[in-house]
C-alpha cells in the first residue's frame, strides 16, 4: 500500500492513473561552494533601519547551516551582534574593510566591497 497522505495532494482532486505521484513542496538547498569559488559582496546599509549603520554581506551560495556558522564566525571577530538569514548576514555597524581583510586571510578570494 501506498503512502496516502492527504497533505501531500492538496493540489489534486481525482487521478485515473494508477502511477500517479503527488508533487511535494520538497526544496533541497544548494550545495555550499568552497570558499574560493564564493563570489560576496560586503555593502553598507541603513535602510529601514531606524537610521543605523549595517554591514550587509550576500551573494553566499549554500546551506543555511554554514550561512550561520559564518555569521556566527563573523559576528564574534568583530565583536557585534548581528544576524544570518534569507542568504545574507549582517553585522551591526560598519566593518566593511574589516569584514573583507578577514575573509581575505580565511581563503575567501571572491570578495567585493560595494
Amino acid at each position: 500500500m501506498k503512502h496516502n497522505d492527504w497533505k501531500e495532494r492538496l493540489n489534486v482532486v481525482y487521478s485515473t492513473n494508477p502511477d500517479f505521484q503527488y508533487e511535494a513542496n520538497h526544496t533541497e538547498e544548494a550545495e555550499t561552494l568552497p570558499k574560493e569559488k564564493q563570489a560576496l559582496r560586503i555593502s553598507l546599509d541603513k535602510r529601514n533601519r531606524g537610521g543605523k549603520k549595517v554591514t550587509l554581506i550576500t551573494g553566499f551560495i549554500g546551506k543555511d547551516e554554514d550561512l550561520q556558522n559564518l555569521g556566527k564566525w563573523l559576528k564574534v571577530k568583530c565583536g557585534v551582534g548581528g544576524s544570518a538569514k534569507d542568504g545574507e548576514i549582517i553585522i551591526q555597524g560598519d566593518f566593511r574593510s574589516k569584514i573583507c581583510e578577514i575573509l581575505s586571510k580565511d581563503g575567501y578570494q571572491k570578495v567585493k566591497i560595494i
